[in-house]
């Protein structure tokens, strides 16, 4: 992909090759030249805010990496009243800038990849950060090598939320309001327009966070194909939604600084679960730990249609099923941590429609078992039989966009079924292990 300048108004012109390092810049970011390669020359400046530099960061490989296990998230209840909905200070979309921040351990397949769908912006960041943790392979000279800054984590027990905060608390304080802070996976490829569609919703200050709507990359087998029908039933929801998300997901979210700055401000305070930082490092699921936090402070989140993006899927049932395990098992905690609030109760009760969910499956499967015990054949109730059409159509609708292949394959329900029981497995296992208080470990 090459850069095309900048949209909607901002400057014209083709940038070949790599974004914008700006050499001699007094921005924060721009005086990590000890984790970096060479800053590269500006083809076409663009005004930036003054802003009082950072120390430069010193990194060093961390020893032999010690398993984590995630410690068990104390009870927290809010110390401040209901916030009302609010916006941030308008900014001038023009000149604000943007530092990309991509945490990575072990990624040298993909973060090739990752940083040239980067590059490829049609508003591409002023500075790029691989953060890498923990890395035995090829990953911290691949990035290098591609010259953008590389920072290896430094003595890091708490994976990728750890290692972000590394990052992010020595460059956070010195940013201004027209600075923006992307945080994405190293297994994520972004869609071109991500940056500039992104930058312009949080330059309203309507927005406090811009997330994407993602897809599965090619890969995976027959288990991969399945994700990637959840995914574009996903994309499919948020689209109908106007970019309604409840989640910001690790995958990539793009943040206006001053929205990181207000919670570290908010956990310092008390007013928000967590240490000091921008992400709490006790919890299974940082963005969604995050997301809640945001949206606590009343400020607004949005994943616009626009926004694209590509993500690994898991290539295996067994890693699928771990996935989603950690996924809906720190969507629990981080609920309980939160408690009953104004935010959260649309949170709980997904969880409890969730949790109904499961109990409706099992009295159909219970039903079906029960029928063939007794007569010996499966007799199937018409309540039943509507409520399988219903969701075979549903099944064939929602991934027409995937060609007529999905299509069917959705339509004749046996398969799209068996996954959903096995997902359905996943979050029926982290209910369980929540009830039973069971040590959580990633």
């Amino acid at each position: 992909m090459k850069n095309t300048g900048y949209v909607n108004g901002a400057p014209s012109g083709r940038h070949r090759g790599r974004p914008e390092y700006t050499a001699g810049s007094d921005h924060p970011t721009e005086q990590l030249t000890a984790i970096g390669a060479e800053p590269r020359p500006v083809a076409e400046p663009r005004p930036a805010p003054t802003a009082r530099p950072t120390a430069n960061i010193a990194s060093t490989r961390t020893g032999t990496p010690r398993r984590h296990r995630a410690r068990k998230a104390e009870p927290f209840r809010l110390k401040t009243k209901r916030r009302r909905r609010r916006s941030l200070p308008k900014a001038d979309v023009h000149a604000m800038r943007i530092t990309a921040l991509v945490p990575a351990h072990n990624e040298e397949a993909q973060i090739g990849e990752t940083i040239t769908s980067l590059f490829g912006q049609r508003r591409p960041p002023e500075t790029i950060i691989v953060i890498a943790d923990n890395c035995t392979d090829r990953t911290v000279e691949i990035a290098r090598g591609m010259g953008v800054q590389v920072y290896e984590t430094v003595d890091n027990e708490h994976k990728k939320a750890g290692g972000l905060n590394q990052v992010i608390d020595r460059i956070l304080p010195s940013l201004g309001p027209a600075d923006a802070i992307l945080v994405m996976d190293a297994d994520s490829t972004l869609g071109p327009e991500f940056l500039s569609h992104g930058l312009e919703r949080l330059a309203s200050g309507e927005f406090g966070a811009v997330g994407g709507t993602f897809t599965g990359k090619p890969g995976g087998g027959f288990v991969g194909m399945l994700q990637r029908n959840e995914y574009a039933r996903y994309v499919r929801d948020v689209e109908r939604l106007q970019g309604k998300a409840l989640v910001l997901t690790g995958t990539a979210t793009l943040f206006r600084a001053l929205t990181l700055q207000e919670v570290v401000a908010a956990r310092a305070a008390g007013e928000l679960p967590g240490g000091a930082h921008v992400y709490d490092t006790r919890v299974l699921t940082e963005d969604n730990e995050l997301t809640l936090g945001i949206l606590h402070l009343g400020l607004r989140i949005v994943c616009p249609p626009k926004c694209t993006l590509m993500t690994e899927v898991m290539g295996t049932w067994s890693d699928l099923f771990k996935q989603r395990l950690r996924w809906k098992r720190g969507a629990l905690e981080n609920l309980t941590d939160y408690g009953w609030t104004h935010i959260t109760r649309t949170y709980w009760g997904r969880q409890v429609l969730s949790l109904i969910g499961l109990l409706v499956i099992a009295i159909y499967l219970g039903s079906l078992l029960l029928s063939l015990a007794l007569t010996g054949h499966v007799r199937i109730q018409p309540v039943w039989m509507v409520v399988t059409l219903i969701f075979s159509l549903e099944r064939a609708v929602s991934v027409r966009k995937r060609g007529p292949l999905q299509v069917v394959l959705g339509a004749l329900i046996v398969v799209e079924m068996a996954f959903d029981l096995y997902l359905q497995a996943a979050q029926a296992q982290a209910f369980w292990d929540a009830i039973r208080r069971k040590e959580r470990k990633w």
